[in-house]
């Protein structure tokens, strides 16, 4: 029997089967999570249906999480579903791609800022605030998805690490809030990863190498060793821990270079 057996997962963010979001899923349907996911927009709808398929799963929402009614609207329709769950996912950023390159001062702008810490901050805030009272009683976990360049000054991350930065705060008061509540919050904050997301920073391979030539282990993560981490501090074998941004780097994180 898999350590989430009996629990309930609702994935927000998976694009493809190459996201850390899918990674995540991916290790909650093995430990015997059932799984709903979203999809940003029509578009994409199909694309996620695929992908829910490999994960024995059905329940596929639309979700523009920049839009309250709109995730109003996901729980409504979840609740066709399932009469309460366990746990929510939130793997959500966007930072328009001009901002993500050169001089954090000469692209960033005010347009650039609010959009960046709406879509990639604040709707883990309102996920929980919509989705909350469907996990009352149930001993739940809130999960996002967070980096190092939300500690750190990282070339080309510019806006986005503001944006993470505020996310991991948000982790902790969040946390707080919804502690006496039954509910956890943690985040992950993944190495560089290939990923569609990863896609829109400038020198992104240059990154990759840089890491796996100075990270105690000498090589990057993968999808899966993230899945684990987070379907484990979704699980009750992580009742304790709360507020947590937990590293999964090969080490990078606490080297000095």
């Amino acid at each position: 029997m898999g350590f989430l057996q009996h629990k309930r997962a609702l994935i927000v963010g998976v694009a493809s089967n190459r996201s850390i979001a899918y990674g995540i899923a991916a290790a909650m349907r093995r430990e015997g999570a059932e799984i709903a996911l979203t999809a940003q927009n029509e578009k994409l709808m199909a694309r996620v249906q695929k992908l829910a398929g490999g994960l024995e799963s059905e329940i596929v929402l639309e979700c523009d999480v920049g839009s309250d009614s709109a995730i109003e609207t996901v729980f409504d329709n979840l609740d066709k579903h399932w009469d309460g769950f366990d746990i929510i996912v939130h793997s959500v950023a966007h930072a328009p791609r001009e901002a993500l390159e050169g001089s954090y001062i000469d692209s960033v702008t005010r347009e650039n800022f609010a959009a960046a810490n709406d879509i990639s901050a604040y709707s883990f805030a309102a996920l929980a605030k919509a989705g909350k009272s469907r996990m009352a009683g149930r001993d739940g976990a809130m999960l996002t998805l967070s980096y190092l360049g939300a500690v750190r000054a990282v070339p080309n991350y510019n806006v986005m690490g503001i944006a993470k930065a505020a996310l991991e705060a948000n982790v902790r008061y969040m946390a707080n809030a919804l502690g006496p509540e039954g509910i956890r919050v943690n985040a992950v904050s993944a190495g560089p990863i290939r990923t569609l997301a990863a896609a829109g920073i400038a020198n992104f391979r240059e990154m990759l190498k840089g890491v796996a030539e100075v990270a105690p282990l000498r090589r990057n993560v993968t999808i899966e060793e993230v899945g684990n981490v987070g379907a484990f501090l979704c699980s009750d074998l992580a009742s304790g821990m709360t507020g947590e941004i937990t590293y999964v780097d090969a080490g990078y994180n606490f080297i000095s270079h």
